[in-house]
């Protein structure tokens, strides 16, 4: 290789294996809609249901997680937002789960 060609290798070698800084990407959960939540618009729905099971345990101080009712619950969310597209997830939580959040 031609000196020239040896440092252009170089750089697009070094650039290449450079680490890639990932954009942080901020979310407000209590504006996210039913259709964002099921058609997987923001992320995966599982997610967004962890958050939020996190937020209202935290809310009761409530440190025990149970899997299957939740998993329940999650599948009661998606069943009403279905037929509620333009309201948040938080809101159908609220609807659905009143003070058993």
């Amino acid at each position: 290789m031609t000196k020239p060609t040896s440092i252009v290798a170089s750089v697009l070698f070094a650039v290449a294996t450079a680490p890639v800084a990932h954009a942080q990407t901020m979310i407000d959960v209590s504006k996210i809609t039913c259709e964002q939540f099921l058609l997987y618009k923001i992320t995966n729905p599982n997610n967004i249901a962890l958050w939020i099971s996190g937020y209202y345990n935290g809310k009761r101080n409530n440190t025990v997680l149970d899997v299957q009712e939740m998993q329940k619950h999650v599948e009661n969310v998606k069943d009403y937002c279905v037929k509620n597209y333009n309201t948040t997830v938080m809101q159908a939580v609220e609807t659905l789960l009143g003070d058993k959040k």
